[in-house]
């Protein structure tokens, strides 16, 4: 049997990140068996679907590296095949239109609930006979078993048995015609061959009607697993008040998508004491039988930790495409200035994002406009004036503008004042950089360039000399 998996998302917002999980958990059984995996967009929902939607799951989906092998296939462009289906369940008498109107329906609620009852339909229209009311549009209800139980062996939660007679007779057209939610799922495992239905536990009350409707078609009944919600470090279900609940918001936030695949694997999964699993390892190892049956709490610190161990780790080159939108994001064109590698290979283990290393490498790549307040008035004094300007003439007049002779002109001129490397590299560090942090004061000399380098240090001679140091633009 070859395994066929299916992600299906209902193109009514952005890829929330539990949905990027069970997308993740699905693609992954489908390549660890060497099976197919499929994506299916789940539009019957006419008033809520959009285009916009859909194309940011597929965005999502490319972001993360989850390829799919068939698909996208779209609900709303077949409504023939579900009419079809529903055509034949209503001639062999598995399906029966109801005329109930809306306000019996209510009541037949309203009472339900007033004695303490579960609200179900009462199967009046099951066996009705002659002819059809006039003037009313009738939906079309399943004929549900009466007796009997289902019996999910779910790969998660283990053995769930529903009693046939908690489910009522479940509506699979509306009297407009458009078949329901619960139906055409049923339709499209059965026609794409789905033999692994892994989904969020939010469907368990969806799947022994599935399971019905699947046993009148006649067809082999796939495996599910129901995965465990996420909830936010509050405890609650996981939403927007969480912060960015959005697949590419984390895009937009510099975490690397081999990062929160990885994240998302063990944000309910383990493989013994593992924490850094690469895609590689991921299908290896991955069994959705070992997936935890209790809700996962999100922990963005540990995402924030996973994805600088990414930073630190993976070839510059694959991550600088990356840094460059992100650079791009702040106005800055990386093909104008140091090499992008050189700067991610200086800074990577500064930083936890791709978005704060394009902020604190912004001074490569253009003229900062302040000064930081606090830098400028310990370091940009007096007594950086004649440190600064030795280091100004020395560098003018170097020849080889590589690391190790700028880091010989820098003590050169710390034994020729007397004083201590600090004394000299701090004020020229922020008079270069704007701040008090910096990689190596060499090799940001070298990224920089000698024009840049001496351009920046006459500003700063010339804030010196006007006596302010407070940080303001000279």
């Amino acid at each position: 049997m070859t395994v066929r998996t299916r992600f299906a998302p209902s193109p009514t917002g952005y890829l929330h990140i539990g949905g990027a999980r069970t997308a993740l958990f699905s693609w992954l059984h489908a390549r660890r068996h060497g099976g197919t995996f499929i994506l299916r967009i789940e539009d019957t929902d006419l008033e809520r679907s959009t285009i916009e939607s859909v194309n940011a799951i597929l965005e999502s989906m490319a972001w993360l590296g989850l390829n799919y092998d068939e698909g996208p296939f779209a609900q709303s462009e077949r409504m023939d095949r579900y009419r079809e289906v529903i055509a034949r369940l209503l001639a062999e008498g598995k399906a029966y239109h109801c005329y109930c109107s809306r306000e019996r329906l209510e009541e037949l609620r309203e009472g339900q609930m007033a004695r303490k009852e579960k609200p179900r339909y009462d199967g009046l229209c099951r066996h009705r006979e002659g002819p059809a009311p006039s003037g009313v549009s009738p939906v079309v209800r399943f004929l549900n078993p009466t007796g009997g139980e289902v019996v999910i062996e779910d790969l998660i939660r283990g053995r769930v048995v529903i009693s046939n007679s908690e489910l009522d007779d479940l509506i699979i057209a509306r009297s407009d015609g458009v078949p329901t939610y619960n139906f055409v799922v049923v339709v499209d495992d059965y026609d794409m061959r789905i033999t692994h239905v892994i989904r969020g536990d939010d469907h368990i009350n969806n799947t022994p009607r599935q399971i019905n409707i699947l046993r009148a078609l006649g067809a082999e009944l796939p495996v599910y697993a129901h995965v465990p919600m996420i909830l936010g470090e509050d405890g609650k279900r996981l939403s927007k008040r969480h912060g960015a609940v959005s697949v590419m918001n984390f895009h937009g936030d510099g975490i690397l998508p081999e990062a929160l695949l990885n994240y998302l694997a063990r944000l309910g999964w383990s493989h013994g004491d593992q924490e850094v699993f690469s895609v590689e390892d991921m299908v290896r190892l991955f069994d959705v039988a070992n997936v935890n049956n209790s809700a996962a709490v999100f922990d963005y610190a540990k995402l924030l930790w996973l994805n600088q161990h990414y930073l630190k780790t993976s070839p510059p080159e694959r991550i600088a495409a990356q840094f460059g939108w992100q650079l791009g994001r702040i106005g800055i064109d990386p093909a104008h200035g140091p090499d992008i590698v050189k700067v991610i290979e200086l800074q990577r283990e500064r930083a936890k994002t791709l978005k704060e290393m394009a902020e604190i490498s912004a001074f490569f790549y253009r003229d900062f406009d302040n000064y930081e307040a606090d830098a400028a008035r310990k370091h940009l004094t007096a007594d950086a004036q004649a440190p600064l300007a030795r280091m100004r003439a020395a560098l003018a007049t170097l020849e080889d503008w590589s690391a190790a002779p700028l880091h010989a002109v820098l003590v050169t001129v710390a034994e020729e004042l007397g004083l201590k490397l600090g004394k000299v590299a701090q004020p020229l560090r922020v008079a270069v950089c704007g701040r008090a942090a910096s990689p190596g004061i060499d090799v940001t000399l070298a990224l920089l360039g000698r024009a840049t380098t001496l351009r920046r240090i006459d500003r700063a001679l010339a804030l010196i000399n006007e006596g302010t140091g407070e940080g303001k633009t000279a």
